[in-house]
């Protein structure tokens, strides 16, 4: 097996353990509360939210990115 099947391998197994839904769950809590923009109290806390966003949407959106990259490699 090569490192970047071994790659996929692994990451599909960590997200079949339920640490990784536990993770996902907290997440998407977190993301509601971190979307409010009525609760930002200036710009910049308004920038800071945005970029919390972006990265618990990265996060939120690694398993379906995982599998197309995979199925990109496979192709």
């Amino acid at each position: 097996m090569n490192d970047e099947q071994q790659y996929w391998d692994d990451m599909r197994e960590m997200m079949l353990t339920a640490g990784w839904k536990a993770l996902v769950e907290e997440l998407e809590g977190n993301a509601t509360v971190i979307d409010s923009v009525l609760q930002a109290k200036d710009e910049a806390d308004l920038n800071f939210r945005k970029g919390q966003l972006n990265i618990l949407a990265s996060l939120l959106n690694l398993e379906n990115s995982i599998e197309q990259a995979e199925a990109q490699a496979n192709d």
